[in-house]
């Protein structure tokens, strides 16, 4: 071997051995980051044993070298608002670099859901996105129960603007929005949820001690054979069920989309509705077809289709050609029609629908419609189906192996905890609401947790209370929703630096993902105000306090400040117990700073209830700012 030759395979060697020296970042510390002003910042990483790692920013070095395990970190001192900055750290350069405060927003689908979701709503918010200021790092949606992960695999900060906002959390948005307008400092979402999770999932091994179930549930799903086995075995179950659907549905066979398919021997029904009102219940697939006549020209112009919402899958067709489709209950039905789709005269919209179980039907009070230009028409109205086939059986069901005990604190909380933070916005529950009555100690568990976890011991914790949802009920009645509901006061009223965001007017009777998400943040945003920046700040509805029984009335006070009730003509939503321990309507009015309540049937009251139900919808008691009273019980 010549010299040359052996030079160059030392260089060769040499060469791989300086790259893998470099130093390796965690996906939070990267170009565009948001960094905590006032608190100390860590700027962590991995490299070689020993090597020697120096950071550059704001015209000042810092010095660290890597321990025995091959990390490193650096303390930068604490730093007011600004940027955008750059930092160097050895060869890396990090760009666009914001100083401000860091919020992060945790919990289950109505924290994840994304501006894309309340377009219809809100339209001009996304069209007029434009804030470099605002920023957005939303985690990657994964699971662990073996390892607790310190490092995310995926991620990046991204700018407001009206392709990224697409995809961001509505609630933090908005909620980023306001706090940015109220004290123009950069903000930065960190964006860690999952749809359908309990709290369970999001809390550490440590603190479900108390727990056994929960615990043996982590423990069992830390197999990954039984994981691989269940999801493959479910989808082999899955895959033959929708497959024997599709053989015996007729209409797939027949082509049931067609415009030309000759439907006048179909039954008809209103939609909205369920058709299982007019039909037996049953579970597999079924059509409707709707004719509708549009003027010249139609063929030219774009449309929108909105058929609310349907329980369960759709494929949707206009004059044969698919135009949008949902997998499951709970998206909206919002499908974009391209030109060349509809037509002159006749137009035919097709659904076809697939229920594997429960009560099948398109959704009530919502829009059902087809807009083209400023034109809307009406869709609710008769409509023509036909059963395309029945199933024996209904759907196999799915086991949510991605919700179970620790699998989301290990791999989307804990490789957050290194980066310094301003507050914690937290809206979950949904999915705790079978055994509501843990809940006050599971959030407060989790909530000392994590303080202890990103060492700021008060760390503030600003709650989301559960909407209002579901059917009214005629007479006060038992209710888990509105149990979580009290669970959820209880802790902002036990946990210090915990805020109140009660929802309870703002909801949607049949969609538990309410669309209003702005007035949600608007009332966090508060929440943040008050406990971080303005104790002045008016954040909370009447919040109550203590009773005392006279006579036949009870007589509630409440926290002072928060006593400015809203008159109105007849408080709402009230119901009082005696010694035959059924709760009853109540009667309730203001005297100055209290609120009386009593019914003439009861001479013994012993304790009151506001709110207490599912959907509360005629529970009216508000402060003169408009903020509603959290429900509550006097027990």
């Amino acid at each position: 071997m010549n010299t040359i030759k052996l030079l160059n395979i030392i260089f060769f060697f040499f060469s791989i051995c300086f790259v893998d020296a470099k130093i390796k970042l965690p996906k939070l510390v990267s170009d565009g980051m948001v960094l905590q002003r006032d608190e100390k910042i860590k700027i962590w990483g991995t490299a070689d044993i020993g090597e020697k790692v120096q950071v550059n920013f704001k015209n000042k070095k810092y010095h660290t070298v890597a321990d025995n395990l091959g990390k490193w970190k650096i303390i930068l001192p604490k730093m007011k608002s600004g940027g955008p900055f750059t930092m160097t750290i050895n060869e890396i350069t990090l760009k666009n670099i914001l100083i401000g405060d860091v919020y992060l927003c945790s919990g289950q689908s109505n924290m994840e859901l994304p501006m894309r979701r309340v377009k219809t709503l809100y339209p001009q918010e996304l069209q007029n996105a434009n804030n470099t200021n605002i920023r957005f790092f939303t985690v990657p949606q994964k699971y662990d129960f073996k390892i607790v992960q310190n490092n995310l695999d995926g991620g990046n900060w991204e700018e407001t603007n009206p392709q990224n906002i697409q995809n961001f959390s509505a609630i933090a948005y908005f909620f980023a929005k306001e706090m940015y307008e109220y004290n123009k400092i950069p903000v930065g979402i960190i964006n860690s949820s999952l749809g359908g999770s309990p709290i369970q999932a999001w809390m550490d091994e440590n603190s479900l001690k108390k727990y056994p179930e929960y615990l043996s549930e982590a423990q069992k799903w830390r197999n990954d054979e039984l994981i691989s086995k269940t999801e493959s075995s479910e989808k082999a179950l899955s895959n033959g069920w929708y497959a024997e659907l599709d053989q015996l549905d007729a209409g797939i066979a027949n082509h049931w989309e067609k415009p030309e398919f000759d439907d006048s021997n179909w039954k008809k029904m209103n939609v909205p509705g369920s058709w299982e009102d007019v039909e037996k219940p049953f579970d597999g697939s079924i059509w409707f077809r709707k004719e509708i006549d549009l003027p010249k020209g139609a063929e030219k112009n774009t449309g929108f289709l909105n058929l609310g919402r349907i329980k369960d899958a759709d494929v949707t067709y206009i004059n044969g050609k698919k135009v949008g489709n949902v997998t499951y209950e709970y998206p909206p039905r919002w499908y974009d029609i391209p030109t060349g789709v509809l037509k002159e005269g006749k137009n035919i919209i097709a659904v076809r629908i697939t229920n594997g179980s429960g009560r099948g039907e398109f959704i009530k009070d919502k829009d059902y419609f087809l807009q083209i230009g400023s034109e809307k028409i009406d869709l609710k109205s008769e409509w023509k189906y036909k059963i395309g086939a029945i199933m024996n059986r209904p759907a196999p069901g799915q086991t949510f192996i991605r919700w179970k005990p620790t699998g989301l604190y290990n791999a989307m909380l804990n490789p957050l905890i290194q980066y310094p933070i301003k507050a914690v916005l937290w809206y979950q529950g949904e999915s705790n609401t079978a055994k509501p009555q843990e809940y006050q100690d599971l959030l407060s568990t989790m909530i000392l947790d994590w303080r202890n976890k990103w060492n700021q011991k008060d760390l503030p914790f600003l709650i989301v209370q559960l909407a209002n949802f579901m059917e009214t009920k005629p007479e006060p009645t038992e209710s888990n929703w509105a149990e979580l509901r009290e669970q959820q006061r209880k802790v902002s009223k036990t946990i210090p630096n915990t805020g109140l965001a009660v929802t309870i007017d703002i909801g949607e009777w049949n969609d538990i993902h309410p669309l209003n998400k702005k007035d949600v943040a608007k009332r966090l945003s508060l929440q943040a105000q008050k406990t971080l920046f303005d104790k002045n700040v008016i954040a909370d509805g009447p919040v109550y306090q203590s009773m005392k029984i006279k006579g036949n009335k009870i007589i509630l006070s409440f926290k002072k400040g928060t006593d400015d009730f809203s008159s109105v003509s007849e408080l709402k939503g009230f119901s009082i117990k005696g010694k035959e321990r059924i709760f009853k309507w109540a009667k309730a009015k203001i005297e100055g700073n209290k609120i009386i309540v009593w019914n003439d049937e009861i001479n013994d009251p012993i304790a009151v209830r506001y709110a207490w139900a599912d959907n509360p919808d005629k529970a009216n008691l508000k402060n003169k700012s408009g903020l509603p009273a959290s429900p509550f019980t006097t027990e």
